[in-house]
């Protein structure tokens, strides 16, 4: 008789089932508000990205793991069973412990996905939700790099020059291929990829630093990477960051606006912050504004 498998391969092969690479969760998303459905966060229970898998696989081991240690539990089965307690437990700890506001939703989102609940833990009370703590993305590019022995900021030139006039996710330049890089009859270049959730967008190149992208494509194969290799200690969104706001500036032709208080009524270009939105694969103005402008 073969062994049981136990609680940590059962949470792989859950996560295994729950994959839906290729699958738009757009489509699922308005097919749901074409059904009546109206709802502030969306999720159809499935994992579209390679980087959300990668994520929310690491949250859910150390769930498990701190289940296994405190409440010796040894099969999954035994877990569904109080996923509401046992989760909302482990929450209060990170609480406690001080996780920031963003790393304690982002555990309860993996975690409501994991066990097919979408009110698992409500009444966990998080802190609020600060623009002034987000520290992530924060730190002029390169910064970080340069403090790290790991990472040689001169090494990585055309990347980074590329990343700052992109704004692509680290996967997004990781995959990117020669023939996804194509010069308009206007001369802009445009970026065609596939993001998050199997979204396909446009992403315009800055005005002006055309000619940073063609260098790197000139002569080379279609189905060659632009890439081949990303530096691990890469802060990318430092760089989408630098990218976003300079899109802004070259749309709106107005200055960033302000990084703390209230914003004054008509102080924005509404459609340069949308089309912002959408070369970063957000489509969200509230995201634009918090991570990224401000």
């Amino acid at each position: 008789m073969g062994k049981r498998p136990g609680l940590l391969y059962e949470a792989l092969q859950r996560l295994d089932g729950l994959m839906a690479i290729g699958q738009s969760r757009a489509d699922a998303k308005a097919q749901a508000r074409a059904q009546g459905e109206h709802f502030w966060s969306f999720s159809d229970g499935k994992i579209h990205s390679f980087q959300t898998r990668a994520t929310y696989q690491d949250m859910v081991m150390r769930f498990l793991r701190w289940c296994r240690a405190t409440h010796s539990t040894k099969r999954l089965a035994e877990v569904d069973q109080r996923a509401d307690k046992l989760v909302s437990a482990y929450l209060l700890l990170h609480i406690q412990e001080g996780y920031s506001p963003w790393t304690l939703a982002t555990e309860r989102s993996a975690l409501r996905l994991f066990f097919g609940s979408p009110l698992l833990a409500e009444n966990a009370s998080f802190p609020p939700r600060h623009r002034e703590a987000i520290h992530r993305s924060r730190q002029t590019p390169g910064s970080e790099e340069q403090s790290s022995p790991h990472f040689q900021p001169e090494h990585w030139q055309p990347l980074l020059a590329f990343l700052r006039v992109t704004g692509l996710r680290r996967r997004e330049v990781s995959m990117l291929r020669v023939g996804q890089i194509q010069e308009e009859p206007d001369g802009h270049i445009v970026i065609h990829v596939q993001g998050k959730g199997g979204k396909v967008r446009q992403v315009p190149v800055i005005s002006g630093q055309e000619a940073t992208v063609l260098s790197l494509v000139q002569g080379r194969n279609e189905e060659e990477k632009v890439f081949a290799h990303i530096p691990s200690h890469l802060d990318i969104h430092a760089y989408r960051r630098q990218y976003a706001q300079a899109l802004y500036q070259q749309l709106s032709g107005l200055p960033l606006p302000p990084a703390t208080g209230r914003l004054p009524r008509g102080i924005l270009d509404e459609e340069a912050v949308l089309a912002v939105s959408r070369a970063l694969g957000h489509n969200r103005r509230d995201v634009v504004l918090t991570y990224y402008l401000r």
